[in-house]
């Protein structure tokens, strides 16, 4: 009796832990995300502050992203090699740091400097709370975990350009750097006490960081992402070349990483047709997602002609709904298993992509909600089992990298969405001044943007189903 009573004492003395780690983790997400969506409310200020024009100012937020998306497989392995728990709370304190330079940065490169080091602390904790899920929640939760790190991203973004909006009207713009601190300090602070310590590896089991490899794909990312923005939504000569480049870069990368003693990717991985399923239905769904913030507004706006007000509480409810979904997502998948949940979400995000191209024209704002409310849950459940199916047949060892994997796959096609859609939306619309384009031309424009949509994730839903019917097929014929 006195050993069960012990053992009853241990598990009350090991929840708060658990649940102070997974409270850590949220909120290094909640501000890994807010970071993305919060200076863009503040650009038209900043312009004004710096006396800069618009495309120096954007590097604000491009600087944030492209250091995100240049990194973020590299810290993941790094998280592998060091310990995750000591790179993160690295990760927060730099996220925390370079928050406070950005808020009293003195001139625009300097603000634009210390925001590619914030986008290196983000990249640290988007990759490692992912990672940390499986050291902290027990397998049969693990779902759930995802669905909470999923609504708080969603939250994050949702929150960026309220709160944005309230700091710059009262303290101004330089609030929406230091509000970090507090927050920053506080993540670390729960981190430091309640997530658990890193495992010791034997001596011969340390595998050496990839320094080429990691060089290489950093600059073949970095080409990449700036060959989908650079242009200002026209595919030019500078586009053509970075794209090139990114492609030389890539088979470079794939050279190096075939040859290397402890390659940053291991390429044999890729073999494996779930996971590659999983990270090509990720960037693909990111795509379709993006398409809804770039083209959304737009209508909104030109299609309906919405008061600006307006159009931010219609653009607010994709969010809104993301946040309450999140958690419930997480249970389904916990209860259904990742698998099977993943082509449930496919089906209802095709279901979405068809109504934003047919319902909005039926039945105006009512429609595009209606549709929004389709698209969204459908998103969260694919997320939380996309993430669940990745990180639980991994082996712990890569974690770290395979979390990574998973949010560049992401950011990719958030870049690819941002780029491709807007420019199908543009295409279909007859006009590259949206400004001044006929409501019925944008709404044409919404239509033939979703209808694009619906292949893109009808491809994603084939793939995914392939890859089932091959992880039962292989092994049956090993």
């Amino acid at each position: 009796m006195a050993k069960v009573a012990e053992r009853g004492e241990a598990r009350a003395q090991r929840a708060p832990s658990a649940r102070g780690a997974l409270a850590s983790l949220s909120l290094a997400m909640l501000l890994s995300s807010l970071g993305t969506s919060i200076a863009n409310v503040a650009l038209p200020t900043l312009a004004e502050a710096f006396a800069a024009s618009f495309p120096a100012v954007q590097w604000i937020v491009l600087a944030y992203l492209l250091a995100i998306t240049t990194l973020i497989v590299s810290v993941g392995r790094l998280g592998d090699i060091v310990g995750r728990r000591r790179l993160l709370l690295a990760g927060l304190l730099l996220f925390t740091a370079a928050s406070v330079l950005c808020g009293v940065a003195p001139t625009l490169w300097l603000l634009i400097a210390a925001r590619a080091a914030q986008g290196l602390g983000a990249a640290i904790m988007m990759a490692l709370t992912v990672a940390l899920v499986g050291e902290t929640v027990p397998q049969a939760r693990t779902g759930s975990a995802m669905g909470l790190l999923g609504t708080m991203s969603a939250i994050g973004t949702a929150l960026g350009p309220s709160l944005g909006g309230l700091l710059i009207a009262g303290p101004g713009w330089r609030a929406i750097f230091l509000i970090n601190l507090p927050l920053g300090l506080l993540a670390w602070l729960l981190a430091r006490r309640c997530l658990p310590a890193d495992r010791p590896r034997p001596e011969g089991d340390r595998a050496g960081f990839d320094r080429v490899g990691t060089l290489l794909l950093a600059l073949t990312l970095a080409a990449y992402a700036l060959a989908m923005t650079a242009g200002h939504g026209r595919f030019g000569a500078v586009n053509l070349a970075l794209l090139l480049a990114a492609i030389l870069g890539g088979g470079l990368f794939v050279l190096a990483e075939a040859r290397a003693a402890s390659p940053l990717v291991r390429l044999a991985a890729f073999r494996h047709a779930p996971l590659s399923a999983s990270l090509a239905t990720n960037a693909l769904v990111s795509t379709v997602m993006m398409a809804t913030l770039v083209v959304g507004p737009f209508y909104l706006l030109r299609g309906l002609r919405l008061p600006e007000a307006l159009v931010g509480i219609v653009m607010s409810i994709g969010p809104i709904i993301s946040a309450l979904s999140g958690v419930p997502a997480g249970r389904i998948v916990d209860r259904l298993g990742a698998s099977l949940v993943v082509v449930v979400g496919l089906i209802e995000i095709t279901a979405g992509s068809v109504a934003l191209s047919v319902l909005p024209a039926m039945f105006g704002v009512a429609g595009y909600v209606a549709a929004i409310a389709v698209l969204t849950p459908g998103y969260q459940l694919f997320q939380a089992a996309n993430n669940t199916a990745v990180m639980t047949d991994v082996r712990p060892d890569q974690r770290g990298v395979m979390s990574g994997m998973l949010s560049l796959s992401r950011n990719l096609g958030l870049v690819t969405g941002a780029s491709v859609m807007g420019a199908v939306f543009a295409l279909a619309s007859g006009t590259t001044d949206l400004a001044a384009a006929r409501p019925e031309a944008v709404a044409a424009g919404l239509s033939v943007t979703f209808v694009v949509a619906t292949m893109l994730v009808a491809v994603a839903l084939v793939i995914a189903a392939g890859s089932r019917v091959l992880a039962a097929v292989l092994p049956a014929r090993r």
